[in-house]
């Protein structure tokens, strides 16, 4: 009896039945190793099992665009079922993508830019970063003013000299 093996670097082989593949097979159906580089394979038979129901075909809006138009460009009688039996496409399929089109959800599916969205720029923004630091500055100026002036209201105090009363109007907007 006469075995084919799959050699891996000349193709299938014959191997004579006198000691080809002598001692144990490993599991994987592969023969022992004996060191040589062209080391046979056991050639396995083609998997019959067939998947129970077949992948749902999906299609990307640039697709269903690229068909639809080629598809309105077909006049002739009989063109247009030719070309859906050529892409294995049904009509009911450029009918639900011609509503798709002019509902606009084609332009809504088709691919866009990854990531992070980019935040709109406020037009007003850098003028409100620039008040902002002049306030701050400004605020700055005012409680060294204040300190200042307080300073010189216990330096009167200790040293005696009258202090100018302000009317009660100024005082309250001074603060």
């Amino acid at each position: 009896m006469r075995e084919k093996y799959l050699s891996s670097i000349t193709g299938v082989v014959d191997l004579p039945p006198d000691g080809g593949t002598e001692g144990a097979r490993r599991a994987t159906g592969v023969s022992p190793s004996n060191g040589s580089a062209e080391e046979p394979f056991l050639m396995s038979p083609p998997d019959p099992e067939v998947p129970e129901k077949k992948a749902r075909r999906r299609f990307t809006a640039k697709y269903k665009l690229q068909i639809l138009q080629e598809a309105d460009a077909c006049t002739e009688p009989g063109q247009l079922g030719a070309f859906l039996r050529s892409k294995g496409l049904y009509s009911s399929n450029l009918t639900t993508w011609r509503r798709q089109r002019d509902e606009g959800l084609l332009d809504a599916l088709s691919p866009k830019k990854r990531g992070r969205k980019e935040k709109e720029k406020n037009p007003l923004a850098p003028r409100v970063a620039e008040l902002e630091r002049e306030t701050k500055k400004l605020t700055r100026k005012l409680k060294r003013a204040e300190a200042i002036i307080e300073f010189q209201k216990k330096i009167s105090e200790i040293l005696g000299i009258p202090q100018e009363d302000l009317p009660e109007e100024e005082e309250r907007g001074s603060s």
